[in-house]
């Protein structure tokens, strides 16, 4: 993970200094939320949803968009008492 992280930092870098565009296709939303503005979800090669990343992440419209997020894993930490 320390090698992805840096990488996406670079490229981030390179966005704001370059002033590039990039156009990622990948499975994994984390890396898409960190480092995107606009996101497109498709499923079986269609178009079903697209909009600004924060938006289409904290407020899906789509059946397909809402459960590919409600599936990223997440960390539970157990409470001591």
């Amino acid at each position: 993970m320390t090698i992805q992280a840096q990488i996406l930092d670079l490229l981030k870098t390179l966005q704001q200094q370059k002033g590039l565009s990039y156009l990622f296709i990948a499975h994994g939303l984390e890396v898409i939320y960190s480092i995107s503005h606009h996101v497109m979800v498709m499923k079986a090669g269609e178009v079903v949803e697209e909009g600004e990343t924060r938006r289409i992440f904290h407020d899906p419209e789509h059946d397909y968009t809402r459960s590919l997020i409600q599936a990223i894993p997440r960390i539970e930490i157990p409470q001591f008492e």
